[in-house]
């Protein structure tokens, strides 16, 4: 049964460094929720408070209504799925996923033909059958992570942990993983979050990602929310690509490179203009723009991104075109932004 998780106002620190600063975070029953973020942002830190691992400082997190520090680490019924599998490597497949069942007291733990059963019913959930016998090291990557996967699942947890599940794995594994474990989630419906330092990944698999920095909870959204209306600098910075345009805003218009290229309803004055690469298009006549000039072209799948230095600014502009786009090295265009995010200059 999947349960919602409340985070309310947890604090941690590490001896003088702050991990978590106040952080909280409202999770549905049978949601699956991504904790992206970058290097020492608390997302790891926080998973491991949920599951138990990390004492708090201050705060709580509750499960259905019942506050976790009350329980022991084996009544919160956690399942928790680590990067690098934590198999055990002198047990065969079905063992390993039998063992949280088996380590159950006596009067809690399943009969041995009960264990079977739920094992095997595991093993065809996660695409092993057969495979009961082998040991971790007769496995593929991808395989070992599908057995940590129902390892987690085999002690019916309450809400399922993962952290990085898929870090340990190559580029085309872990996005065959992405859809099987979707897929996973919708069948079983348990309440999941995940840490991933991939961006793709979150915004592939979550309901919602909640985006850290700092020990602090920056934005949650669903991932079109949080791509396309970021809601501060560092999101938009952090999330997918942007270029940081030094702008001016001046009686409603944003003016950069001496160029009026967007309106916005804010006080005059410097700011910073957020526009990914696809969204500067090159300029029709009579538009607002910019002009620059291009500096190389790359080709990157089904686009050509175009370097363009800028008079005024020290860095180039990065612009997607297609791939076909009649530009040379060297030649001048004008850009006109389609959308763009502006924000208080930093």
């Amino acid at each position: 049964m999947s349960v919602p998780v409340h985070v309310d106002g947890v604090h941690k620190r590490f001896d003088a460094f702050p991990a978590l600063r106040g952080v909280s975070l409202d999770i549905a029953g049978g949601e699956l929720v991504a904790l992206l973020g970058p290097s020492g942002s608390g997302k790891t830190t926080l998973l491991r408070v949920i599951a138990g691992l990390e004492t708090v400082d201050s705060g709580r997190v509750l499960f259905g209504g019942t506050d976790m520090n009350s329980l022991s680490l084996r009544d919160r019924r956690i399942g928790f799925v680590f990067q690098h599998y934590a198999l055990f490597k002198t047990m065969n497949v079905a063992d390993n996923i039998a063992f949280g069942l088996r380590a159950r007291p006596r009067r809690e733990r399943p009969a041995a033909a009960e264990i079977s059963r739920r094992v095997n019913a595991l093993l065809e959930l996660v695409q092993l059958q057969g495979l009961n016998d082998r040991f971790p090291a007769q496995l593929s990557g991808g395989q070992r992570q599908r057995v940590a996967l129902a390892r987690a699942l085999a002690i019916e947890p309450r809400v399922l942990l993962l952290d990085e599940p898929f870090g340990a794995l190559d580029a085309k594994v872990r996005k065959d993983l992405r859809g099987w474990l979707r897929d996973l989630h919708r069948r079983t419906g348990h309440t999941t979050v995940f840490v991933t330092h991939d961006q793709e990944e979150a915004l592939e698999l979550a309901d919602r990602v909640a985006i850290l920095n700092q020990g602090l909870i920056e934005q949650v959204g669903t991932p079109d929310a949080v791509y396309d209306q970021p809601e501060t600098a560092f999101v938009c910075a952090f999330l997918g690509e942007a270029n940081a345009l030094p702008v001016t805003v001046a009686g409603g218009r944003i003016l950069f490179a001496n160029a009026p290229v967007s309106r916005a309803q804010r006080p005059d004055g410097a700011a910073t203009f957020f526009v990914r690469p696809h969204d500067l298009i090159p300029a029709a006549a009579g538009t607002e723009a910019f002009e620059g000039r291009i500096i190389q072209l790359r080709r990157s799948g089904g686009i050509r991104r175009a370097d363009v230095a800028v008079e005024g600014i020290d860095h180039p502009v990065h612009v997607d075109l297609p791939a076909d786009a009649p530009h040379a090295a060297g030649s001048a265009l004008r850009l006109s932004v389609a959308t763009g995010h502006l924000f208080p200059a930093a």
